[in-house]
């Protein structure tokens, strides 16, 4: 399965996931950061942006999600273990291959897999509502993207500043959402998903105080199922944080990396 993705930069790799619905785009406030130090890869998932589906069809479940990740990078990129990070969904596909020993260190940016029962379908009542607002026609989406305060209402939800995101970039998002091929079935999947497990790596979990998608609240979950985790506070960041904190999101990536294991 060939992925696409974006490559910047020199060092250990250190690979990104973005959120459901989104694109690999998600992570540019970042990546020129992060490119300083990592050979830095920004990947469409199976289903989102220009990725195709896998062959026998969309990831049902976010175990098989991580699968054909796992292969992906082993068998087209030729990686071992490399640094990863991802936001939501992304998260939870990080910390999956963390529990699992196949990266060397992981920070999720509010993962999946912290909520419960009324908490995912606020979320996904959000995101496919959002969604279904995508398939308006093209010229009123263009327009909605070009006009200020419809882009703050539209993305409001999903980050705390949204005036900072371009209209180009508004729009794009707005089209990559719309042709999530992945989405239906991967939300299906989310809504009975748990993280469990305590992986053996440096992981970081990090949260926005302006969450609205999966609320604060779940960090406390997170706190208390991972203890051994290094567990960081966004201030004034919402569910998709790395436009509206990119220094702060970059170092948090920075840190985590910084706290593998050094090989002698």
């Amino acid at each position: 399965m060939t992925l696409v993705y974006d490559r910047r930069g020199s060092g250990s790799p250190l690979v990104l996931f973005h959120g459901i619905g989104h694109r690999w785009q998600a992570w540019e406030p970042v990546l020129d950061r992060l490119a300083e130090h990592h050979d830095v890869i920004a990947v469409d998932l199976p289903g989102f942006g220009r990725s195709p589906l896998p062959a026998d069809g969309p990831p049902a479940t976010i175990d098989a999600l991580v699968a054909e990740v796992a292969r992906w990078l082993n068998d087209d990129l030729g990686i071992e273990r490399p640094h990863v990070a991802g936001n939501s969904l992304g998260g939870a596909v990080a910390l999956e291959l963390a529990k699992a020993n196949l990266v060397s260190t992981a920070t999720a940016l509010a993962p999946a897999g912290f909520f419960r029962g009324w908490e995912i379908r606020w979320a996904l009542t959000i995101l496919r509502s959002l969604r279904a607002a995508s398939h308006l026609p093209e010229p009123v989406l263009r327009m909605a993207s070009n006009v200020r305060w419809l882009r703050a209402l539209t993305f409001g939800t999903l980050v705390a500043h949204p005036t900072r995101i371009s209209a180009e970039r508004a729009f794009g998002d707005t089209l990559a959402l719309r042709d999530a091929t992945a989405f239906g079935s991967l939300a299906r999947g989310a809504a009975g998903y748990e993280f469990r497990g305590q992986p053996g790596v440096p992981v970081t979990i990090a949260w926005g105080t302006r969450d609205r998608i999966l609320l604060p609240r779940q960090a406390e979950r997170a706190t208390r199922r991972l203890p051994t985790a290094r567990h960081v506070t966004l201030p004034r960041c919402g569910h998709v944080p790395m436009s509206d904190a990119p220094e702060l999101v970059a170092s948090t990536i920075l840190a985590t990396v910084a706290a593998a294991p050094r090989l002698a």
